[in-house]
């Protein structure tokens, strides 16, 4: 996971079902921003992940969005970074 963060500037920890997660990759879609989505419902290892997320963020639930290596929050935090136009210099940061 870790490797992951670090590999890829925007990393959304995601299930295919969940609207949220849908919400957050919408966001970085229109602002033309690549994204690396883990979609933990269709990784072997998924709730071991999320107990893992959960010891690093808080929170197990879905989505968990990283910038550059720090985590942002969910698909509703994000979104509010991203209105108060502090999400794309996060973003910028490392491109």
């Amino acid at each position: 996971i870790q490797e992951t963060i670090s590999d890829n500037c925007v990393v959304i920890f995601s299930k295919t079902t969940c609207i949220y997660c849908k919400m957050a990759k919408k966001l970085f879609e229109d602002m033309n921003v690549n994204y690396t989505a883990v979609e933990l419902d269709m990784n072997a290892n998924g709730s071991q992940f999320q107990d893992i997320l959960e010891q690093m963020t808080g929170g197990r639930t879905v989505p968990r969005v990283f910038v550059n290596g720090t985590f942002v929050g969910g698909a509703t935090e994000t979104e509010r970074l991203h209105k108060e136009g502090k999400l794309l210099p996060l973003v910028h940061q490392c491109q």
